[in-house]
């Protein structure tokens, strides 16, 4: 699984770090950073999730 992460999209509303805080942080303008861009198979739904309730559609899983 390949995840990236478009912060110019990024609305800053901390959803995918509930969802996957080991892939996505904050910076401390509320920016969602991507921690982990190939995170494993084990992941995979808490990363879906992740892109699923992003507001500004700023997540893209491939794989």
């Amino acid at each position: 699984m390949k995840v990236t992460l478009d912060q110019d999209k990024c609305v800053a509303s901390g959803q995918c770090v509930v969802a996957a805080d080991d892939v996505f942080d904050q910076d401390d303008d509320g920016i969602a950073v991507l921690l982990n861009p190939a995170p494993s198979s084990a992941r995979a739904e808490d990363v879906q999730q992740a892109a699923a309730v992003c507001p500004a559609l700023a997540i893209r899983i491939e794989g």
